[in-house]
């Protein structure tokens, strides 16, 4: 979910970017380079997500989008959304592996007590 949600961010913070050429005074390649930046950023963090650092790179990411809201306030807004729906899919991803490991184990224990697999459905 979460490497989902980094992959979504990534395309609009690269839109933000062009955007920005638009309405600040960065100039186009400041702006474009902030956007790629943080695009290539978020691609980065999404895929170390199994890695040591990458779930702190994710946080991170946020943390500058929400940033970004001092050259473009309407990212303070967008920055808040995303860092919203990044919590969200870090926790419920978290819950969803504990539940996960915990339906394994009970698993394995009636196959030990029982010997045969549980009925599905």
């Amino acid at each position: 979910m979460c490497a989902g949600m980094l992959t979504l961010q990534a395309v609009v913070l690269f839109l933000a970017g062009l955007v920005m050429t638009g309405v600040t005074d960065l100039g186009f390649a400041a702006s474009f380079g902030i956007g790629l930046g943080l695009a290539v950023l978020c691609l980065l963090a999404a895929g170390m997500l199994g890695r040591r650092g990458g779930y702190a790179l994710g946080w991170g990411v946020q943390v500058v989008s929400v940033a970004l809201g001092l050259v473009v306030p309407m990212m303070f807004f967008l920055g808040a959304v995303f860092g919203a729906l990044w919590a969200a899919s870090y926790f419920l991803g978290a819950r969803i592996d504990r539940e996960k490991a915990e339906r394994a184990v009970l698993e394995e224990r009636y196959r030990a007590e029982h010997g045969d697999a549980p009925e599905a459905g």
